[in-house]
């Protein structure tokens, strides 16, 4: 175990919980319907502001936000450049699919950013909206119909899309046909798959660069290429779903360029926007040109592509590219891992720490068996962070990291060393429940812990 030391715990007003946010939170639930995000029901906070890394609950207590609002808000909060840019538009024009300057602009921007031939972009207003979008272009392009995801990927929860998603509920509705999932990462498994069920019928085969939902799972380097090749070798289109992991998250400006791969197609959205609702599909020339999915209105949306929306996203994807925080990303999120990895070291319930750029994933763990450690110590250690000033997705073994990717170094150590502080609270709790009086260490044990 690590030595004692005095921990310093961020100075609140009143602590966690605050009465205000809770009084707030109750009141909110008799009105709003079930099924909000875990971390705002196991939180109950109620927030009044944020700046940057940033947030102030309703009783003045300030977090540190390493989750913003899932990958979202990639520019923090209250970025100055942001709120002008949106509050300009604001006074001008907001709604309607006719051409704006400002949607032009950030067309043309996503064009020079994309990989290779990816000039065509349409615009949306949620993740699963789009990747619907890019199925049917993919079905358009190909006139074929399977499609192939993965195990512990995440698209979304609407009808067109829930098939790909690994979500336990999922068996209590009718799924949409041709839709089939395999494990992760398992090339052999895949080209089954296609041989068994998809031979001349692959319409596409789909996957995040970095699976966020499943906990930030990082694949073996050169398996997206894998995928794009094999999706090519069967007359099918590769589909890299780019929500978390594009613009800057991982370290490179889309997740896709790690393994250096153009895709057929590209899903975007959370991060470009900074936290306003916006999303797109991005593809080239040829593939645009697909029919139905070309034709007036078939692939348009209410809210797409609307003069607010593009200005958000303009804004902030050209603030990513102008304070470079694509290499900030990949700077401070390499000090973060390396931090977040010695700190993991002296704990034996941390299995793997992973991850690229700033999207981490941390496994928590029971030293013995090495299974997923129980979901009430889980939210134990979401507790305890909360409790020192930092709002992370730690309430599940898989914890998810993903903080703005304007943070700073500074920021980022102070965040590892209130992460050490509520695991060591935790190393106390398994101490006083364990029949042996300490948790070994793994510097002083020779068992191995296993990394995956």
């Amino acid at each position: 175990m690590p030595t004692k030391t005095a921990e310093k715990l961020p100075k609140f007003k009143t602590g966690w919980p605050g009465s205000k946010s809770v009084s707030l939170f109750e009141e909110e639930q008799k009105y709003i319907a079930p099924g909000i995000q875990s971390i705002a029901l196991l939180s109950k906070l109620t927030i009044d502001r944020g700046q940057g890394p940033w947030l102030w609950d309703m009783d003045g207590n300030k977090y540190l936000d390493f989750n913003v609002g899932v990958s979202v808000a990639s520019l923090g909060y209250s970025h100055p450049k942001y709120i002008a840019a949106v509050t300009n538009q604001l006074k001008k024009v907001t709604v309607g699919s006719f051409t704006s300057e400002v949607r032009l602009k950030l067309l043309k921007l996503i064009a020079q950013l994309a990989p290779g031939k990816l000039n065509r972009t349409q615009l949306f207003s949620g993740g699963a909206e789009a990747v619907e979008a890019a199925i049917r272009l993919a079905r358009s392009y190909t006139k074929k119909v399977e499609v192939i995801g993965f195990g512990g990927g995440f698209h979304g929860k609407t009808a067109g899309v829930l098939p790909l998603s690994d979500v336990d509920w999922k068996v209590h509705f009718p799924l949409a046909p041709n839709m089939h999932v395999t494990p992760y990462s398992d090339l052999d498994a895949i080209k089954a798959l296609v041989q068994d069920k998809c031979k001349g019928k692959l319409a596409a085969i789909i996957a995040e660069p970095i699976q966020g939902t499943a906990g930030n799972i990082v694949p073996p380097a050169g398996f997206i290429r894998q995928l794009r090749d094999l999706a090519h070798e069967n007359g099918a289109v590769y589909i890299s779903d780019e929500m978390i992991c594009g613009f800057g998250r991982t370290g490179k400006m889309f997740g896709c360029n790690h393994d250096e791969v153009e895709p057929d197609i590209m899903t975007i959205g959370k991060g470009m926007g900074s936290g306003f609702p916006v999303s797109g599909v991005i593809t080239t020339d040829e593939l645009a040109q697909a029919k139905p999915w070309s034709l007036p209105s078939a692939s348009s949306s209410s809210y797409g592509g609307n003069p607010l929306a593009s200005a958000a996203a303009q804004i902030t994807i050209q603030t990513i590219v102008d304070e470079k925080l694509v290499q900030n990303s990949a700077r401070v999120g390499d000090i973060l891992l390396k931090a977040l990895k010695k700190v993991g070291e002296k704990y034996d319930f941390v299995g793997e720490v992973r991850g690229k750029g700033l999207l981490i994933g941390m496994d928590l763990i029971q030293p013995k068996s090495k299974e997923k450690m129980p979901k009430a110590l889980c939210e134990k250690f979401f507790s305890e962070c909360l409790k020192r000033g930092l709002i992370m997705m730690g309430y599940a073994p898989r914890v998810r990291i993903h903080p703005p990717l304007v943070l700073s170094e500074v920021e980022a150590l102070e965040g590892v060393s209130r992460i050490d502080g509520a695991l060591a609270a935790i190393a106390k709790d398994m101490r006083r429940m364990s029949s042996s009086p300490q948790v070994p260490s793994k510097r002083n044990s020779e068992r191995d812990v296993p990394r995956s």
